[in-house]
């Protein structure tokens, strides 16, 4: 049985019209979605349980990525469980890291799919808040799919932008303080590559479904220049009607951002900072990350 996660259901004629159209203009390569509405949908449909209404989805998670696939974007990043979310009820933040456990671990448990469709995950966020059994789950599908590169989907899980730039902030100041860098190394660019996100490009489009016209603190560093999208529609009902109205609406800008990103481009001053010791900080950086990667993926945490 193929996992869930990966759907490859036989496209109607309307769809595949429909992308031919779209893919006639820029298609953009990294999209980000705040999948919000589901417990709404819960309530709204009469379901026994809000945690009904996360099912749901996920189900439409499942959808929307199979249709990403199908219009050539490249990346999606998904904001499933923000840091605030832990203050929800105990009964249905528990169903959540329940329900995030049953679907990784079908994830893992299907490596020959997973290696078929080539699709790299990343976990952003702060994963030490989760529960241990769902770290080690994590850890252990992010080094199984480390070398794909066909797609790349991030799930941002126990996070928030505040967060993320304050833990990369602390990285860069440990690496002040262990004499890896001095403080004039310190730049936009190095903290750039401390953040979660910092093997993504920045998203192209950002889509917020609900109704709702806020960031919720999500991405606020790397969606300063991105085009945004509010949609209406309740997260589980989204659709690929949604999602092509989404693109049309970043082709309509597509002009005027690149203008923009263009002209902060070349206004950025290069970094007076030294490569050697900025580039022996990264490495220790990242082998400080590898490693906590491979512990957690050899036993669970223990909270």
């Amino acid at each position: 049985m193929s996992s869930s996660w990966f759907q490859d259901t036989e496209p109607s004629w309307w769809h595949r019209w429909a992308c031919r159209v779209l893919k006639a203009g820029p298609v953009p390569r990294h999209v980000a979605f705040i999948m919000d509405g589901n417990r709404r949908y819960a309530r709204k449909n009469g379901l026994p349980s809000v945690l009904d209404g996360h099912s749901k989805g996920f189900d439409r998670l499942a959808k929307t990525l199979e249709w990403c696939r199908d219009l050539g974007v490249n990346e999606v990043t998904v904001y499933a469980f923000s840091i605030e979310n832990f203050k929800r009820k105990e009964e249905e933040v528990d169903g959540l890291m329940d329900l995030a456990k049953r679907k990784f671990q079908e994830l893992l448990d299907d490596k020959e799919t997973v290696a078929k469709h080539g699709v790299r995950f990343r976990f952003l966020g702060d994963i030490s808040r989760l529960p241990a059994d769902l770290q080690h789950l994590l850890a252990q599908i992010t080094l199984f799919t480390r070398d794909f590169d066909r797609a790349f989907i991030n799930v941002c899980l126990a996070y928030t932008a505040q967060d993320e730039m304050t833990r990369a902030v602390k990285a860069v100041t440990m690496g002040v303080e262990k004499g890896l860098i001095d403080a004039e190394d310190i730049s936009e660019s190095l903290i750039s590559k401390c953040l979660d996100t910092r093997y993504s490009p920045d998203p192209d489009l950002l889509v917020r479904t609900s109704g709702e016209a806020r960031m919720s603190d999500f991405m606020l560093w790397q969606s300063s220049n991105c085009c945004l999208h509010f949609d209406n529609v309740l997260w589980p009902d989204y659709s690929f009607y949604n999602l092509s109205l989404a693109v049309l609406h970043y082709q309509r800008h597509f002009a005027a951002i690149q203008d923009l990103r263009n002209q902060l481009r070349q206004a950025t001053e290069v970094d007076n900072c030294d490569q050697t010791r900025v580039a022996k900080f990264l490495e220790w950086f990242e082998q400080s990350k590898r490693a906590e990667l491979e512990r957690l993926a050899a036993s669970p945490a223990v909270n």
